[in-house]
This record gives C-alpha cells, sequence and structure tokens, in this order.
C-alpha cells in the first residue's frame, strides 16, 4: 500500500463528494445542513443499491486486494494484472468489467464517507458556535437545540468507519458469508440512522397524539425487518436464491427436505461448511425456504401497520407508501423465483428492503415525536396535541 496510491484514492472520493456539495450548493433550500443531510441519505441508498449490483455480479473479488486494484488505484492501471487473471479464469472472480465495477463500488463509498465527515464537522462548528458571528450567546444558542447536536453525526463517522473495515474484510476473508451480510446490514444501519438524522433536521406536518400507540409497533415492525433483510443477505451471500424454483411450494413440497444446521452454521467459506465439506443442496434449500417463509410474517405485519398509519393524522402518508413499498417487494420477490432470478429485478429487491426500513424509521420518529408532544402537554388525548406542528 503505497502513499501514491492512497493518495489517488482519497482524490476520487473527494471528487465524488465534490459532486454531492454542488448539488447543496446550488440548492434553493436555505438550510445548507439539512440539505446536506438528505444528499447523503440519497447517495447512501445509491450506494446500497450499486453494492447489490456489485454482490449479485460476483464482482465482489473483482480486484482481490484492498483498498486498491492489484496495488494500483484504478483498473487502468492494473489492466495487466487483470488480463492475466481473466485469461487464466474467463469465468472467474477477476475479469476487467468486475474490477470496474469492484472500485466503482469503493469510489463512491469513499465519497460517502467524506460527506459524512462532514456533517460530522460542520455539526460540531455550529455546536461550538464557531465562527464567531460577534454575539457571545450564540454558542450557547446552538447548543439548545438538538438538531444541532454533535454527537448523532460523530456516531455516523465512527460507524462509517466500521463499515469500511468489514468493506475490506469482505475482500480479504474472500466473500465469507457472515462477513457479507454483516456488511450488508451495517450499510443498511448506516441508511437508518441518516434517516434519522435527517428527520430531526425537517419540519413535520401535524401528527395526532394516537400515533403515539404505534410506538411499540412501529419498533417490532422495524426489527421484523431487519430479520428478514438479514436472512435475505444470507440467501444472497450463499446465492440460494433458486434452491427452490416453484411456489407456493418448494421441490413439490410445503416443508421440503432440509438442513438448517449446515445453512445456519455463521462461521464457515462460502460453498463450504464448517467442517470444509461442499454445502449440500438441503441446506441452501433451509436458507431460502426460512427468507420466503418468513416474509409472509413480516408482510402482514407491515401491512397491518401501515393501515393503521393511514388512519392516524400526518401518518396517512408514510403508510400508504408502506403498502406500495411491500407490495412492490412481493412481487419482485416472487419474480426471482419465477424469472430465475434476473439481475435488474434481485437489485431491485434489495432497493425495496432498503426503502422499506425508511418508511419505518420515519413512522418510529413520527411515533416517538407524538409520544413525545403528548408527554408535555400531560395527557395524549389532549386536543391541542392534534393541532401541533412539532419542530425537531
Amino acid at each position: 500500500m503505497t502513499t501514491p496510491m492512497l493518495f489517488q484514492l482519497g482524490s476520487m472520493g473527494l471528487l465524488v463528494a465534490l459532486l454531492a456539495f454542488c448539488v447543496v450548493w446550488v440548492s434553493s433550500d436555505t438550510n445548507k445542513y439539512r440539505k446536506l443531510v438528505w444528499v447523503t441519505l440519497f447517495l447512501t441508498f445509491d450506494l446500497i443499491m450499486f453494492g447489490a449490483f456489485t454482490r449479485l455480479t460476483d464482482s465482489g473479488l473483482g480486484c482481490p486486494d484492498w483498498p486498491g486494484c492489484y496495488g494500483h488505484s484504478n483498473p487502468l492501471q492494473a489492466h495487466a494484472h487483470i488480463s492475466a487473471a481473466q485469461e487464466a479464469m474467463p469465468d472467474g472472480p477477476v475479469t476487467v468489467m468486475k474490477a470496474w465495477i469492484e472500485m466503482t463500488h469503493r469510489y463512491f463509498a469513499m465519497g460517502v464517507g467524506v460527506l459524512i465527515i462532514s456533517l460530522m464537522v460542520i455539526a460540531w462548528m455550529r455546536w461550538l458556535g464557531w465562527p464567531k458571528a460577534g454575539n457571545s450567546a450564540s454558542g450557547q444558542k446552538s447548543r439548545q437545540e438538538s438538531k444541532f447536536s454533535p454527537w448523532f453525526p460523530t456516531v455516523l463517522f465512527l460507524f462509517v468507519c466500521l463499515q469500511g473495515a468489514f468493506g475490506a474484510w469482505t475482500v480479504t476473508q474472500k466473500l465469507q458469508p457472515v462477513i457479507v451480510t454483516t456488511h450488508l446490514l451495517l450499510g443498511l444501519t448506516l441508511l437508518a440512522m441518516l434517516t434519522w438524522l435527517g428527520a430531526r433536521q425537517s419540519a413535520h406536518a401535524p401528527v395526532a397524539a394516537s400515533a403515539a400507540s404505534l410506538v411499540k409497533p412501529a419498533l417490532i415492525g422495524m426489527l421484523l425487518l431487519v430479520l428478514q433483510i438479514a436472512l435475505g443477505g444470507w440467501v444472497s451471500t450463499n446465492y440460494a436464491a433458486l434452491a427452490c424454483t416453484d411456489f407456493p411450494t418448494c421441490h413439490g413440497a410445503l416443508v421440503p427436505h432440509m438442513d438448517f444446521a449446515n445453512g445456519f452454521t455463521l462461521w464457515r467459506h462460502l460453498g463450504m461448511t464448517a467442517d470444509g465439506e461442499f454445502l449440500s443442496f438441503q441446506a441452501l434449500t433451509a436458507i431460502h425456504w426460512t427468507h420466503r417463509s418468513f416474509a409472509f410474517v413480516v408482510i402482514a405485519f407491515i401491512v397491518w401497520l401501515a393501515c393503521k398509519a393511514l388512519r392516524t393524522q400526518g401518518l396517512e402518508k408514510t403508510g400508504r407508501w408502506l403498502l406500495i413499498i411491500v407490495g412492490l417487494q412481493l412481487i419482485t420477490g416472487l419474480s426471482t423465483i419465477f424469472l430465475n432470478w434476473p439481475l435488474s429485478i434481485a437489485v431491485a429487491h434489495n432497493g425495496g428492503a432498503a426503502l422499506l426500513l425508511l418508511l419505518l424509521v420515519m413512522l418510529n420518529y413520527k411515533a416517538r415525536l407524538a409520544l413525545s408532544v403528548s408527554s408535555v402537554l400531560g395527557a395524549p388525548s389532549h386536543p391541542t396535541a392534534d393541532r401541533l406542528n412539532p419542530q425537531p
């Protein structure tokens, strides 16, 4: 790992971030910090989608070292090494196209990292009242506004460092399923945290005090979705998406013959059992069948939750989008089976999961906002609570 290579990689990350800064700068939004949060969230969502594309095109080892590509900052400089690997194994994990896909994903990730560092630095500057505006009370005023608190952006920075470490381990551990799945979950957690930060920076439409009753159900719905995403990540990283090609049965049975013990052994190499044997088809079936079966539990709960939101003032739009996205998720999930796992639909299925998580985070935020307002007013049913437009 050489200094010039690191400098060139850093420059690519800065270039990606610079494009985002330009979008924020030319925006008509007067609150540039809030705009930067939402632009960072949008790019993080795109990064998750491109990460799914990288994984589904089998490009995760397109450059078998990290952070560069054969010790270089881009595939052009490493072309001789990549071409030699491709000539030796034309259908192997290293090809020119796969190398570009993998490195583009890394450039994109570095750009998001730069943006999150910027969010942290700006938050600390506002919190400390810098630059000084000639008013000694400006710093104290910023400290009194929770939306300028730097602690959450600082946690985001530490979290993105952890995510970067798992990105490196994804390559160095040769796509070990538990590492890849954890990398996916950390990426989605980062998206959820940015959504919460964005919600805290924004004003919201009036929310009825009755929304406070959805605090626990919304949290349960989000946890169920996270578990389902983890199961889906386990399907993808073990290449078990086509372990069952019929529906609603699997191999002609509602409960086929399965090997749960080896299928859900976490610490093992890709395609292998913990004992070093090849992973059986029954183990892949267990992975697929579990994700498919649990999906109906998650869908039923989210649909119920969305219907509750539709009947609650201020949550109608969130509830409506939850129903739309969960319906699309069902369609894309079934399409991967009936259409033999087309790449575009598989990527869309990953994006749908990310959108559902984003919506459930917003629902959790608004429900807790209603609960805090009700607590301030002293009673959840206080008539004034239904007319408040609380500012975060």
